[in-house]
């Protein structure tokens, strides 16, 4: 279940009773393979909380020099925008092709809350939307890789979220992206959610870069209620 990727990093593994009537198996069974694979590191056991899949690729820390690099030079934005583009447009286009019935109900159940979600809400709901589609990739390879870039995609997604909007007309361009890669996939046609998901991200990073170039300076944290948080602003 973890290498088909239907449990993804940080996710709670099933009780021992659901995993016995799920595989088939005793309950002695799944307890060993539970405390060997606890052994091997592929989860971990937290006290009075159950075991989790454990991450591969560590996430970094809060305070770690990547993510404060993030903040002060701003051609790493960019170049999460060009890994991002090359991963998830592969992950999209696996998603239309293995993606289950379960997995295009999350699926659904993300994009339409994307769809009316106000501004405040708008950046989680938005990096919901595609870490839901890179779940339905099964390959757990790209999982855990974008599971351990999760912080800095949602601060590239708070990026966008933060500028963007303030041009109606990019705003209606990245709705319409969004909606053009959740049909792709609900679809099964590969080739046009990997093409609609790399337009998407591409268009994201140029849009942002040209805001930047005309601005001198770009929000470059999460929105903060009930509005943008001057104190957010970044040296150019």
């Amino acid at each position: 279940m973890i290498l088909d990727g239907s449990l993804t990093p940080k996710q709670k593994i099933p009780s021992e009773r659901q995993l016995s009537s799920r595989l088939g198996v005793s309950r002695s069974i799944v307890r060993e393979a539970l405390r060997e694979l606890q052994g091997r590191g592929v989860i971990e056991t937290r006290h009075g909380q159950g075991s989790f899949v454990a991450e591969i690729v560590p996430e970094p820390e809060d305070q770690s020099p990547l993510l404060q690099l993030f903040f002060t030079h701003s051609r790493l934005l960019y170049d999460l925008y060009e890994v991002r583009e090359q991963l998830e447009g592969q992950a999209t286009y696996l998603a239309a092709q293995r993606g289950t019935e379960k997995d295009f109900y999350r699926i659904t159940k993300a994009f339409k809350a994307l769809e009316s979600a106000d501004l405040r809400a708008r950046a989680e709901l938005d990096h919901a939307f595609h870490r839901s589609i890179v779940e339905a990739s099964h390959n757990p390879v790209l999982v855990h890789i974008l599971s351990s870039l999760n912080q800095l995609i949602l601060h590239s997604v708070q990026t966008s979220v933060s500028n963007l909007p303030q041009r109606p007309h990019i705003r209606q361009q990245i709705d319409k992206h969004h909606r053009q890669v959740y049909n792709a996939v609900i679809n099964r046609q590969p080739q046009r959610a990997e093409k609609a998901a790399t337009t998407h991200i591409r268009h994201v990073s140029k849009s942002v870069r040209e805001f930047e170039k005309q601005e001198q300076r770009i929000f470059r944290d999460a929105i903060q209620e009930p509005a943008l948080d001057a104190g957010t602003l970044y040296r150019p």
